[in-house]
């Protein structure tokens, strides 16, 4: 938690008026014992009426006022706790959005959705507690001790020896919680990760019958939730029988002593009832304390997830100052690339060399793992390479500001994803101020118009988040027309037309062959028909390029090439 006290700024006031009227309120409640023995000991003691209703009028303003007070510290305890995590979960979005792949694919996406709903949750509940109770509790406990000494000196060492007594078994069970919830926090992003993966999966379950094993799955990680849960919360349970024990033995013991002393004449029964007042107020206080204990633990074990997850600093260095270089004849150049995931045994690319001219055509092409995508993810500074350089525009790609890098790529990944939205807002990610003609041109030009000519709200035809009303090869269309909105001087095309058919995948590759900024595009495919008119074709296997020229040499120069021709045109004469 005190990591993230940097995001209390701005509710410094709220965060301190909250904690003073609650302490406010204790102040009036620890008045009212006092105000009972009055009541017992003068106005029904010497049977004057008047006294009577005058100090059950003070109680009545005791109780109005606190109640005032009681709801003016509520408002400020949530104002801030709301105020602080608006803050914290958006500067958590901000720092995830600003890591780098290697770190999201560390971290795992389950993990930050939980860490961005669960544990922020909980962190604002912990924090409204405490600004609320961790003051008052303590307050009242030890207020009512004093008060019970002005009372009676001898019954109050009573308070003197259940007081420590309760502090120590609430702060025992609290250091034995407090790892056991992190391990609950942990174990919960396991069955969202499960769950998450059998929502996005369910076809390709249900496909191959699987749906016992993944409830069968399931069911092992949430009965691993529930039994932490449930350990942890058995020891919770402990809080309120062991200081009710404690409580009620020392109340037992206050009322014998004060027995004893009211018969000897050394106490009246009004004082007794104001020390058994405050025990009862010690009693119900440490019953929220108890509460607020348990609710902290959780916040800080949340709170400590997610500042573990702002502690961890992108490994992509950028820099800040405009990219010093001499233009180069080629756009993009790698030198002895390499690269090796984190954590992973063997390199994904191994000595990668090559330079693309402006304006050129370049297939990459390769078996399933050979480093095709890893190679153009270097390109837009997705991943950075661990051995040699990748030069972009004559620059060190490391030297460039991520966001000036990024606006001469235009990316259309493996996976195609659109958002909720309609085909215009969708659009206009490449480009905020795209007008309708330059996005119909690009949707056009990725052989998308004829849909949007089918639907009847054209442009604002509302897609489903994930573009679930569309199919695949609908919405890949769509994502190659968003990044050609961009106007990129390098379009990258990882596999992004695999759902499409050979005339639309030829209409498309012709189309962007004449885009009249003429760009340089990398093209990843598995087709041979897809790249073979390229200027350039790269072949990869194993990471490693095994050729690069044109069609026709790579068929008589690079086996890995030919099986992938063979592969595909024999069997299709055959």
């Amino acid at each position: 938690m005190k990591k993230l006290s940097v995001y209390l700024k701005g509710y410094i006031k709220e965060s301190i008026l909250g904690p003073l009227f609650k302490l406010l309120e204790a102040s009036f409640e620890l008045l009212v014992p006092i105000v009972i023995k009055s009541i017992v000991d003068t106005g029904i003691g010497r049977a004057d009426k008047v006294y009577i209703i005058k100090m059950c009028l003070l109680l009545i303003l005791l109780g109005v006022v606190g109640m005032v007070c009681s709801v003016t510290a509520q408002y400020f305890a949530a104002k801030a706790s709301v105020g602080f995590v608006t803050k914290l979960r958006r500067a958590l979005f901000r720092h995830i959005g600003q890591l780098s792949y290697t770190e999201i694919d560390t971290l795992g996406t389950s993990s930050m959705i939980t860490r961005m709903t669960s544990d922020i949750n909980q962190v604002q509940t912990g924090m409204n507690l405490t600004l609320r109770l961790l003051l008052r509790s303590p307050f009242i406990v030890f207020g009512a001790m004093i008060m019970a000494f002005t009372v009676d000196t001898n019954a109050a060492f009573t308070f003197v020896v259940a007081i420590p007594a309760l502090f120590i078994v609430v702060f025992a069970i609290m250091l034995l919680s407090i790892p056991l919830y992190r391990k609950v926090q942990q174990r919960l992003d396991r069955v969202l990760k499960s769950t998450r993966e059998n929502l996005t999966g369910v076809r390709v379950i249900r496909a191959f019958r699987l749906e016992e094993k993944e409830i069968a799955e399931f069911d092992k990680r949430n009965e691993e939730l529930t039994s932490t849960q449930i350990f942890v919360g058995r020891i919770s349970a402990l809080m309120n029988p062991l200081t009710y024990v404690i409580i009620n033995l020392a109340i037992i013991w206050l009322i014998h002593i004060g027995a004893i002393r009211v018969s000897k004449g050394l106490l009246t029964q009004g004082a007794v009832l104001a020390l058994y007042n405050y025990m009862s107020q010690i009693l119900t206080e440490l019953i929220k304390f108890a509460n607020l204990i348990i609710s902290i633990t959780k916040a800080v074990a949340s709170a400590n997830r997610i500042s573990a997850v702002l502690d961890v600093e992108s490994s992509l260095v950028e820099k800040e100052s405009e990219p010093q270089g001499d233009r180069s004849e080629f756009i993009v150049e790698f030198h002895n690339v390499g690269l090796t995931y984190k954590n992973a045994g063997a390199e994904a690319l191994t000595n990668i060399n090559f330079s693309v001219r402006r304006g050129e055509v370049v297939g990459i092409i390769g078996g399933t793992g050979s480093g095709k995508t890893s190679l153009v993810n270097l390109i837009p500074r997705f991943y950075d390479a661990t051995v040699g350089e990748v030069i972009v525009d004559g620059i060190n790609v490391k030297d460039y500001p991520l966001k000036k890098l990024r606006d001469k790529i235009g990316v259309v990944p493996q996976k195609a994803v659109l958002f909720k939205g309609s085909i215009r807002e969708n659009m206009r990610w490449g480009n905020k101020n795209a007008t309708d003609e330059e996005i119909m041109e690009a949707i056009n030009i990725a052989q998308a118009g004829e849909i949007v000519a089918q639907k009847k709200e054209g442009l604002d035809f509302l897609i489903e988040q994930g573009g679930k009303n569309l199919s695949g090869g609908q919405r890949q269309r769509f994502t190659i027309a968003r990044a050609i909105v961009k106007k990129p001087e390098i379009l990258i095309l990882d596999d992004s037309a695999s759902a499409l058919d050979f005339a639309t995948d030829a209409a498309l590759r012709k189309a962007l062959r004449e885009l009249p900024w003429n760009p340089t595009i990398f093209i990843v495919s598995q087709r041979t028909s897809s790249i073979q008119h390229a200027d350039k074709i790269i072949v990869l296997d194993d990471g490693e390029i095994v050729g690069i020229g044109k069609h026709d040499e790579l068929l008589e120069t690079c086996e890995v090439y030919r099986e992938i021709y063979d592969s595909q045109f024999k069997k299709e004469e055959k």
